[in-house]
């Protein structure tokens, strides 16, 4: 690998997973996650100079994850359809239950909804911050993740009491 003056490989290898957990959260389709990440990537590349300059370099890309994770489902709307199957993986967790119960409630919530539960609960950043990743006022990050919490309990249905015993 050539070298790398200005430490961009190294951010992409440092934060990769990470993009990737959050963005396969965010889709439930690890194959378009990894697309998603990987355009997060290029735009990163594209603009590293700006961007190794941010306060927070990692917050900036989880930023640019959401935004090119909010236009992916704009532009295909009305062409694809998420699974409602997740692949099956090898876990050691003994949580898996409760893992694929809470992925599958969450792929039943819409987009934005979907993204202000993750980055709150999920990355536990700050109503401020995912205000600004989603271009959203704190009001309505607030307000936004009161419903989708009350509707993901809705979609998790009475059966997932049972699983967090």
């Amino acid at each position: 690998m050539a070298k790398d003056p200005h430490g961009f490989h190294e951010f992409a290898a440092a934060r990769g997973a990470s993009l990737f957990r959050t963005a396969c959260l965010m889709c439930g389709d690890r194959h378009l996650a990894e697309d998603l990440v990987q355009t997060t990537l290029g735009k990163l590349y594209a603009s590293w100079r700006r961007v190794q300059r941010a306060d927070n370099p990692a917050a900036y890309a989880r930023t640019v994850l959401m935004r090119t994770y909010m236009s992916h489902v704009r532009k295909h709307s009305n062409q694809e359809t998420p699974s409602r199957r997740l692949p099956e993986t090898a876990s050691d967790d003994a949580d898996q239950a409760l893992r694929v119960t809470l992925l599958n409630g969450l792929a039943q919530l819409p987009p934005q909804d979907r993204a202000v539960l993750v980055l709150r609960y999920w990355e536990d950043m700050s109503v401020e911050d995912v205000a600004s990743a989603l271009r959203l006022s704190g009001g309505a990050v607030r307000n936004r993740s009161m419903r989708a919490l009350g509707r993901l309990r809705e979609a998790l249905g009475e059966g997932f009491e049972e699983l967090i015993r």
